[in-house]
């Protein structure tokens, strides 16, 4: 019994533990850092390094602020063994994992550089003070010192700015409670949601989740789904409907026959697609990666080619000096901060602009979109009920009174559409009619009494089975546009309609011309009908829908466009739309949706408006193109820099020092950093 109390903690936790990459961590060379531990070892970097910064001269060259004093070399050693490992303890540990992966990369640059700046350092340090060496050996503390501070402060910015995905499996865990009322015969008790199983029935209270998947056996009401499937509209259940965990009961209790236990239903599914599509996008190298393997390996051959050649034609010395020039002048300070400063700028540019950059990989994925699949409602339309139309067809009954009655007819239905049309009257200063005996009429509508005559609010299909007479040609204006109609009925005669339907956002059409003006082809997911699925997208602009979709089968189409070798962005906002945010190249979620979608998608629109894609691929664009940039300037200089320092004109009298390679190295992260802050949409 302890396991079974377990379960439902436990299916939780591994949920959170599927993540890859969590709120406050990311990967690098398989070492998961953590955010806080981040920004206590930037800070105790620092305060370690600036005693070292004052004491130790740079490239063996004295600065204004520097002085030494008897035993001053004696302290900088101290705080420079604890800067190495203490502060390099991240970049020792992630150039293992990239090593163990036979992927070196920045991890291991990094590592190689403050090695062999520690380690040439410790060397000196022997050399000079212990064995009294006549001849004093450079040391390079100073630029051990700076490397681990500049490269903690860059993966700060860079966590920062990139690791905010991840809450999307424990948000789905929460819509499950985790008590129930189960029923034991005539009794009702509370247990733990982990003791229910297949076959057992459970009471669900009106306001309240239903627990896990199953069906009803006793009451009806209405079931708001849209947390699952994100539709507004709530659903009619009944005897023998299906129900679905995580779904808000309304306003009656119903008794529900659980199907399937926790960790086998439908959440759980949801939970899986999105964690494995997670785990598969994460697998992503950066760029920055890319260049610094490249350099790595490039520094690496220069250097112990420089080494061997000054070894056979010089002296161990000025082998072993050349060798540590070419390997501290390869150290990626500029390099560390090319990204992270470009996408911290990105990011505030993003922010008042109506975008979240949640995963700073999209910005380069963006340029390989060539289809965006999204969601109707909610994402294409407002997802909210509204009263298009409202027309009397007979001379008894003007609109006025057509509307109080049936906003009285309505009154009698808590149903989304029924609330919608109440109030409509509302807002018009319209009173309903009292009327009595109002009652539901099974795939038809409603009924009501006044003064003795019966009222009918129902649909076409009604109205077809019935032979009442109506002039289509009337409504045909509101069904072209996908409204949903209503007809006011009393004794065989059609007395008006109303006319419902969600509305199209504003900047929508322009939006899809956008797209089709940049090679993209927008494709509209949805759950509708597909008459009406073509209806929407006709009037969208939109060539390309697919109608009549469930939650998985949106997912299904985008892992297909992938297969076929599309890159897709998949925009939306409801939990159903969370394993196609997070499979797709791009996840984007509406702002307005559902926390689980946010938390899926790798940009998220807060404004709500599907045209600020249009913003997110501008600013992609010229954010990759400052990136760029910035590697050149972070890394170029050391396709001249790495040969110079290597000594291959020092045939011609020219070798470049230690000294002057950090002068450019030093330039090269002002350049960095001054360059991204030219980034504008």
């Amino acid at each position: 019994m302890k396991d079974m109390n377990m379960k439902h903690e436990d299916m939780k936790e591994d949920m959170k533990m599927d993540m890859s990459s969590g709120h406050d961590m990311m990967m690098h060379g398989g070492q998961m850092m953590d955010m806080g531990d981040l920004r206590q070892k930037f800070w105790i970097s620092l305060a370690l390094a600036i005693p070292v910064f004052i004491l130790s001269p740079f490239m063996g060259v004295n600065l204004p602020f520097q002085f030494q004093f008897p035993g001053s070399e004696w302290i900088v050693l101290i705080l420079s063994t604890g800067l190495y490992f203490y502060g390099g303890k991240p970049f020792l540990t992630g150039a293992k994992g990239e090593l163990a992966e036979r992927k070196p990369a920045m991890m291991t640059l990094i590592t190689m550089g403050i090695s062999v700046a520690y380690i040439y350092s410790l060397y000196a340090f022997v050399m000079n003070d212990l064995l009294h060496s006549s001849t004093k050996i450079m040391d390079f503390f100073w630029e051990l010192a700076s490397l681990i501070v500049i490269m903690l402060l860059g993966h700060w910015i860079e966590m920062k700015s990139t690791m905010s995905a991840g809450n999307a499996l424990q948000k789905i865990a929460s819509l499950v409670p985790n008590k129930v009322h189960m029923i034991h015969g005539t009794e009702t008790m509370d247990h733990d949601i982990s003791m229910v199983k297949s076959g057992d029935i459970v009471e669900v209270r009106a306001g309240e989740s239903v627990p896990l998947d199953g069906h009803i056996i006793a009451g009806s009401g209405y079931i708001n789904e849209s947390l699952i499937t994100g539709e507004s509209k709530a659903v009619k259940k009944e005897l023998g409907s299906k129900v679905v965990g995580g779904s808000i009961n309304g306003d009656s209790t119903i008794k529900v026959k659980v199907d399937k236990s926790a960790g086998e239903g439908y959440l759980s599914q949801i939970s899986k697609l999105v964690s494995d599509a997670q785990n598969n996008r994460s697998k992503t190298q950066m760029l920055a990666d890319k260049v610094s393997s490249w350099l790595f390996y490039a520094a690496l051959v220069a250097g112990i080619l420089s080494f061997i050649y000054w070894l056979i034609f010089d002296d161990m010395n000025t082998a072993l000096n050349r060798l540590v020039t070419v390997l501290v002048i390869a150290c990626p300070h500029a390099l560390g901060l090319a990204i992270p400063l470009v996408m911290s700028r990105s990011t505030s540019i993003a922010a008042t602009n109506g975008l979240i950059i949640r995963d700073n990989q999209s910005m380069e994925n963006s340029r390989k979109i060539d289809y965006i699949a999204m969601d109707k409602t909610g994402t294409l339309t407002e997802g909210k009920f509204n009263v298009n139309g409202l027309q009397s067809t007979d001379e008894s009954i003007d609109d006025n009174k057509l509307l109080a009655i049936i906003a009285g007819i309505e009154s009698g239905s808590s149903h989304p559409i029924a609330n919608s049309v109440v109030q409509y009257a509302q807002d018009k200063k319209v009173t309903p009619v009292a009327l009595e005996n109002i009652k539901a009429l099974k795939g038809y509508g409603m009924s009501g009494t006044l003064a003795g005559h019966d009222y009918y609010l129902i649909n076409m299909k009604f109205l077809n089975e019935n032979k009442i007479a109506v002039d289509k040609q009337l409504v045909q204006t509101y069904l072209d546009k996908g409204n949903t109609i209503s007809f006011l009925v009393n004794d065989g005669k059609v007395l008006g309609f109303v006319a419902l339907g969600d509305t199209i956002k504003k900047n929508t059409v322009e939006f899809i011309k956008e797209l089709k003006a940049r090679n993209i082809t927008p494709i509209m997911l949805t759950g509708d009908n597909k008459d009406a699925a073509a209806i929407m997208a006709k009037q969208m602009g939109i060539d390309e829908f697919r109608g009549e979709l469930l939650p998985e089968d949106k997912h299904k189409v985008v892992e297909q466009l992938e297969r076929d070798g599309h890159h897709v962005m998949m925009v939306g906002d409801g939990i159903n739309d969370a394993p196609s945010l997070a499979a797709a190249t791009i996840g984007v979620a509406i702002g307005a949706g559902t926390d689980v979608a946010i938390d899926s998608a790798d940009v998220v629109l807060y404004n709500s408006d599907p045209g600020d894609i249009i913003k997110f691929l501008k600013l992609s664009h010229n954010t990759y193109r400052k990136t760029i940039e910035n590697l050149w300037w972070g890394a170029g200089y050391n396709i001249v820099a790495i040969p110079l320092a290597a000594g291959v004109l020092a045939g011609v009298g020219f070798v470049l020092s230690p000294a002057i390679g950090a002068v450019i190295m030093s330039l090269s992260t002002v350049v960095v950093a001054l360059n991204a802050l030219t980034l504008k949409m």
